[in-house]
């Protein structure tokens, strides 16, 4: 396959239409109550996710961000229960700890919350593509993720402590009957690869192991760039409804895993190259690209972990490795993202799986690489 490496990626841009205001008259209601008024219609977008969000200015000139959750009842209902405890839990944290957008208020009955909206904000994702997403930066996220780690606000041993849903072991042992007639051809390949991948399926076994015996945390856990809101100095995090008290490596893996993600996504790009050509993409292409790219992008993750151990100067032995292991994962977890929305899988796409797969199963090799080497082995 040929490919010509121009970095012509965008970023996307908030902007997208919003559900029809009429088929929810519950949100209107909800602002109004809120001492807001209503949205004002002509001004609102909305981004792409699981649930109903409007993200607008009312008629009183307040910016307002609304999101209904979508889901079934008692998973909703869970989601609400989390997003309640991170706000009492931010009420507490430092100043410079990782937070969301100001709370505006909550609607338990029409599962809808409500924030300021933090305008004229670009996300984390669009900072990356646009190499604006600088060592200044990450370092401050990280000490900002480290200071929600150390966190022990009243109450906390309260907080949710379920082990998150993903990587699903059981999953990688078969699929239920209703979700494998939705899905596409795509997460099809993507779910016979893994699963048919021995190495794999016990290399996930052994990280849920090894996390079961981790310390628990408050932790985001589902933390991607594209949640980031970057505003001036300020930055906030969106999203919190898997908040929880989990283990520290998760967040920590999921910031390195964007990274390293984004170093592949590059191989076929001419991001941080002296010119444009094109090459035949082999594996071995891939490797010495791959290499290359992720070099390039070491100083982030590095100045994150940098800023992380600021504020979490002692953290357990194995958080590194499994920090590591779930970098690998979140490659793995971008394919099957990817994959819901195509017929087939790319060779960048597997390309990106291989490499998640090698630092899932091998995390002690690979921890060094991703610039997170303080820290000793986990048993394996």
């Amino acid at each position: 396959m040929t490919v010509m490496l121009e970095a012509t990626e965008q970023a996307a841009k908030p902007g997208y239409k919003p559900v029809d205001l009429d088929r929810y008259p519950a949100v209107d209601d909800f602002v109004r109550r809120l001492g807001l008024g209503v949205f004002d219609r002509d001004t609102l977008t909305a981004p792409v996710g699981r649930n109903d969000c409007w993200a607008g200015v009312t008629d009183r000139g307040h910016p307002v961000f609304v999101k209904r959750l979508v889901g079934p009842e008692d998973d909703v209902r869970a989601r609400m229960r989390r997003l309640r405890s991170f706000e009492r839990c931010a009420r507490t944290l430092p100043l410079d700890a990782l937070r969301g957008p100001r709370l505006l208020g909550f609607d338990d009955a029409g599962a809808l919350v409500a924030f300021a909206l933090v305008e004229d904000a670009r996300n984390g994702a669009e900072l990356m593509v646009d190499e604006d997403f600088d060592g200044g930066l990450a370092r401050r996220i990280g000490t900002a993720i480290g200071l929600l780690h150390e966190a022990r606000p009243a109450g906390y041993e309260e907080f949710d402590d379920s082990p998150p849903t993903q990587p699903s072991v059981r999953l990688l042992h078969g699929i239920p009957l209703p979700m494998f007639e939705n899905l596409s051809f795509g997460e099809t390949q993507a779910w016979r690869l893994m699963q048919q991948d021995t190495e794999l399926v016990s290399g996930v076994t052994r990280l849920r192991e090894h996390e079961k015996r981790a310390p628990k945390v408050p932790s985001h856990c589902d933390l991607r760039v594209d949640q980031f809101l970057i505003k001036g100095d300020d930055f906030y995090v969106t999203d919190w409804e898997e908040f929880r008290l989990a283990d520290p490596a998760r967040d920590v893996g999921s910031f390195a895993g964007e990274w390293l993600y984004r170093s592949v996504l590059d191989i076929v790009t001419n991001r941080g190259d002296a010119t444009t050509f094109e090459v035949e993409l082999t594996h071995d292409i891939v490797l010495s690209r791959g290499a290359e790219k992720l070099e390039r992008l070491l100083p982030i993750i590095r100045e994150f972990w940098s800023g992380y151990r600021k504020a979490r100067p002692e953290i357990d032995p194995g958080l590194t490795h499994r920090a590591t292991a779930f970098a690998g994962w979140h490659l793995l977890d971008r394919l099957m993202a990817g994959s819901q929305r195509s017929a087939r899988l790319s060779g960048i796409e597997r390309a990106a799986a291989g490499i998640g797969r090698a630092a899932l199963l091998a995390p002690h090799k690979f921890a060094a690489t991703l610039g997170l080497d303080d820290s000793e082995e986990i048993s394996r």
